[in-house]
């Protein structure tokens, strides 16, 4: 008796996340976007620990974020993005773990660089947010949290109606730092500035009947 209930409240469960799924694809009207991206990051120590380095180029960089349009050219964006580095030849040894969250605004200058080919959108996007970053190893103790700023600009060319490729340039500098640990004890921990590349797709739910989606002008 209890196998039959739980089997029919699981098949109600997928009605509803099906019905639910169909009427948000309706009505979200190429306003949403789901994006995801892989690439390289810097970190940009501000000389706080002397002797550890992290090379120029690391690998790698993951992003994945829903972005919101409630205008043709402005909208929101919820992200997230981890970045692991690694120390330099001439540093001493480490590994540094870098993720941050970020709300921002974004603006869509499609419209506005109408010299472009129409599969080609340009999207700035710009907002504060919230860093986290622990060393692995011997240093793994000095994880650290603070605030942080990022902009970066994005370019998209697109492949069909709801799907884009995009590179993505960003900067993301440090600000209020939250870390507990003790700054006295000799070991290493970051508290500074990312740039990170990327590149990913990005993908629009549901259909927007008129030329307001970027990337088509």
């Amino acid at each position: 008796m209890a196998s039959k209930f739980k089997t029919k409240k699981f098949k109600l469960f997928l009605v509803f996340i099906s019905m639910s799924a169909l009427v948000f694809a309706q009505n979200n009207d190429y306003k949403w976007r789901l994006q995801l991206a892989i690439g390289v990051n810097n970190p940009i120590d501000n000389g706080e620990y002397p002797g550890y380095y992290t090379n120029y180029i690391n690998f790698p960089s993951i992003n994945a974020g829903l972005q919101y349009m409630f205008l043709n050219n402005l909208g929101i964006k919820l992200d997230a993005g981890f970045n692991r580095s690694s120390s330099a030849p001439e540093s001493q040894e480490f590994k540094l773990n870098y993720s941050r969250v970020n709300a921002q605004l974004v603006y869509d200058f499609s419209n506005t660089f109408g010299f472009l080919p129409k599969q080609i959108g340009v999207v700035a996007h710009a907002g504060p947010g919230i860093s986290f970053t622990q060393p692995s190893g011997d240093y793994s103790d000095n994880h650290l949290s603070f605030v942080n700023v990022l902009a970066g600009v994005e370019l998209h060319y697109a492949i069909s109606e709801t799907l884009t490729v995009y590179g993505d340039i960003s900067y993301a500098c440090s600000s209020l730092k939250m870390g507990t640990y003790d700054e006295d004890y000799p070991e290493y921990s970051f508290y500074g500035d990312l740039l990170y590349a990327s590149v990913g797709l990005s993908y629009s739910f549901g259909r927007r009947g008129g030329n307001n989606c970027y990337c088509y002008r």
